[in-house]
């Protein structure tokens, strides 16, 4: 069982930065994967960035990839998401998602069994 707590959602204007962090809070076990999704309304939740725990590999969605990073930190079980260059468009609900142990595709969403609950983000324009 895992536990995601993200924070560090809000309102910003186009151009600004923000970062999200997730906190993970487990009984047991370890995740193959980690990842950020987010779900524009009237969308389906889209992949944005994820990485294999063990290795540190990560990947990314053409979307943001150069323009958001993600951050782990082991010893806090923490896993953040960068946003720089927030456009309009970036506006959703952005959700942490973990995967239990076995090997799975980092960006299928069906690969994840624990999900955080979202923080929203508004860019305006």
């Amino acid at each position: 069982q895992v536990r995601l707590v993200e924070s560090g959602g809000g309102l910003v204007q186009t151009g600004d930065s923000l970062r999200l962090d997730c906190i993970a809070s487990r009984r047991t076990g370890k995740s193959y994967a980690m990842a950020w999704f987010r779900h524009i309304p009237g969308k389906e939740r889209e992949f944005l960035a994820g990485l294999i725990d063990a290795d540190g590999l990560t990947y990314w969605a053409d979307d943001v990839r150069g323009r958001f990073a993600i951050s782990r930190d082991k010893a806090k079980d923490t896993f953040s998401l960068q946003m720089n260059s927030l456009e309009p468009e970036d506006t959703a609900i952005y959700y942490c998602a973990a995967s239990g142990p076995d090997q799975v595709p980092v960006s299928d969403r069906g690969s994840y069994a624990y999900w955080g609950q979202g923080a929203h983000v508004v860019v305006s324009s």
